[in-house]
């Protein structure tokens, strides 16, 4: 029987994550030093979306085991438990995960499977019944205390909000992004450092970091010579090396050339992150003569499809 007046509702449940985009490894982002911390970000804000409160469900431990990262839970209020569990079994939970890591990682989609367990009972399987979850995560009591990298984590994500606060032109970015300066606006003129800015055929261009939009028109217009421009890229980027393109090469050949472009632009994103520059990507187009691309993702083209 669960707990009555006399003793607080305490439980314990594990959320299981994966990816489904084989480039996204997602205890490979969290062992990441630099990741890290837009990771936690991520399961906190969503975690708090779930329950309507930053308090509502703690986390004990976040476990790498490939190709899962594993979130242990701790409940502290049966109503906090069933919120989580009603926006776990309508999808809410997984939606705001997906939103909040493709916010925090700077990527395009980050698509997630979820599987929720306590102890050796599968919660999946009888999410229609509420009350039995319930009973499985109150069955299940805490066997540890909330490691101390998670305690760091979380005055981290403390800090960096009260960072914003103060300044409100800002938004809450990781730990990394926020020691490094915000890119100057291209209006700015010669206040602009050479790190900023690069010259494409004797223009002046913002070195900001590719969008969504760059990684479609590359994919749609590099063709075949996706390759040699993942091998121009691999000079400053060891996520691309030449086992790394052929092996993009294998897995996406049924897909297409888009798809392989694609997946190729994808790595070098969540490798460099905010470095992933247009500079660098058109420096790369540049030295394999494809200035057509390079125009059309600086927007020099007037017509919108250089195809």
């Amino acid at each position: 029987k669960m707990a009555g007046n006399s003793t607080p509702w305490i439980g314990s449940a594990y959320l299981f994550l994966q990816s489904t985009c084989k480039t996204i490894v997602l205890p490979s982002l969290y062992e990441s030093s630099q990741k890290k911390p837009s990771v936690f970000k991520a399961l906190k804000l969503a975690l708090a979306d779930s329950t309507g409160s930053v308090n509502g469900v703690d986390m004990l431990k976040v476990h790498c085991s490939h190709p899962h990262l594993i979130v242990q839970l701790k409940f502290c209020r049966q109503e906090n438990c069933r919120r989580f569990l009603r926006s776990y079994r309508e999808g809410a939970l997984q939606e705001s995960l997906q939103n909040h890591l493709q916010l925090s990682l700077a990527m395009t989609t980050v698509p997630l499977e979820m599987e929720l367990k306590a102890g050796n009972e599968h919660l999946d399987n009888m999410l229609k019944d509420e009350d039995r979850c319930l009973e499985c995560i109150y069955r299940e009591k805490p066997d540890r205390l909330r490691d101390e990298e998670i305690t760091e984590l979380e005055e981290c994500l403390k800090s960096l909000i009260v960072h914003q606060s103060i300044n409100n032109n800002m938004a809450v970015k990781d730990c990394v992004s926020l020691n490094s300066p915000s890119l100057p606006h291209p209006s700015q003129g010669s206040s602009l450092s050479p790190q900023d800015t690069f010259i494409f055929q004797e223009q002046q261009f913002a070195n900001r970091t590719l969008t969504p939009d760059d990684h479609q028109k590359f994919a749609k217009l590099v063709s075949k010579k996706w390759k040699q421009v993942g091998r121009s890229l691999q000079k400053n980027c060891r996520a691309l090396r030449d086992p790394v393109i052929d092996n993009l090469a294998l897995e996406y050949d049924r897909e297409g050339l888009y798809e392989q472009a694609y997946q190729l632009l994808l790595r070098f994103i969540q490798s460099e992150g905010k470095k992933a520059t247009i500079g660098r990507l058109i420096a790369a187009l540049e030295e394999n003569s494809l200035i057509s691309l390079a125009e059309e993702l600086l927007g020099l083209h007037s017509n919108e499809d250089c195809s």
